[in-house]
């Protein structure tokens, strides 16, 4: 018997990379599946085929498993209330989220369309919000239920380039927090994961030099959708009911907690500080405490196991 044998679970951005893995894997390990997708390209555009989502589900019932599709926008708050009544309709119940759905528009700040700001913050922070929100209140009254949130270390530590998915990235952190806070005393759990894998996002990176060229080369080897998919499915299943609040990543075949922002060092001086004492002595002080300006290879720059 699966880890998720009659729970009925959404997935979002369902119709490739991470999001199909989790889906084929939920389906595998007993879930009925509510299988998200717009089916549009990495930008968010073009979105409306209602094909790929078919695809997954498709997929999932050929092996043997129950799915149905559902192609609207996580986005749309309307459309985020159909896909949980989707799921009432169709399978009868809601017990778990794992919400990959994204896109990336990338650009540095100082060039950045107000446009490509807005869309992405759309789609992954209000997206989260979106898909929390309209089944929150059915997880707290069942008293069970499970999010799974995806961040990224280009908001956990950052990358050039992403300042729009850095910001929502960060934000669906604190949102994940907030709602383990809250769901605590009603079984409802949220963690979030900061994937490692080789998706249509990943190969979107420019490559510029011989550098980038054998790291990207060596995510397309050893660190897959399916890694990360067996991590999100795994905090879904009633066997982690006590983990809830936590930051991870999946990067080939690890499993990394994250720490979380605490206090580090503290300064004080007798009588207070003025702007001048301040900038230059108190600064100064905690100045070696102070995190590098480095991206997330320059965090994680061995290779993965």
């Amino acid at each position: 018997m699966g880890v998720l044998a009659g729970k009925v679970v959404l997935v979002t951005g369902a119709a490739g990379g991470i999001g199909r893995e989790c889906a084929l894997l939920a389906a595998r390990e007993g879930a009925k599946v509510i299988v998200n997708d717009i089916g549009g390209g990495l930008n968010g555009k073009d979105a409306g085929d209602a094909a790929p989502a078919q695809k997954t589900a498709n997929d999932i019932k050929a092996a043997g498993g129950e799915a149905v599709a559902n192609s609207d926008s996580i986005a749309s708050m309307p459309a985020v209330q159909a896909m949980f009544q989707q799921a009432l309709d169709t399978f009868g119940g809601l017990h778990a989220v794992i919400s990959p759905a994204g896109i990336l528009r990338d650009s540095m700040l100082h060039k950045m369309a107000d446009e490509d700001w807005d869309k992405v913050i759309e789609v992954h922070l209000r997206g989260a919000y979106n898909v929390t929100r309209a089944t929150l209140a059915y997880f707290r009254e069942q008293q069970d239920g499970a999010y799974v949130h995806f961040t990224s270390t280009s908001g956990l530590i950052g990358n050039l380039g992403q300042a729009n998915y850095a910001a929502a990235k960060l934000g669906v952190m604190g949102l994940s927090r907030i709602i383990a806070m809250e769901g605590a005393q009603k079984n409802v759990r949220s963690n979030v994961i900061a994937p490692f894998a080789w998706t249509r996002m990943v190969a979107s990176i420019p490559v510029k030099d011989e550098a980038s060229a054998e790291r990207v080369e060596r995510i397309r080897r050893t660190m897959r959708a399916d890694q990360v998919a067996t991590l999100a499915v795994a905090l879904c299943a009633p066997g982690a009911r006590t983990t809830s609040g936590q930051i991870f990543a999946a990067r080939g075949d690890e499993v990394i907690l994250f720490s979380q922002p605490r206090p580090i060092r503290s300064i004080a001086r007798a009588g207070g500080w003025d702007a001048h004492t301040l900038a230059e002595q108190g600064l100064a002080a905690m100045a070696p405490s102070y995190f590098d300006l480095g991206p997330t290879a320059s965090v994680f720059a061995y290779d993965p196991i």
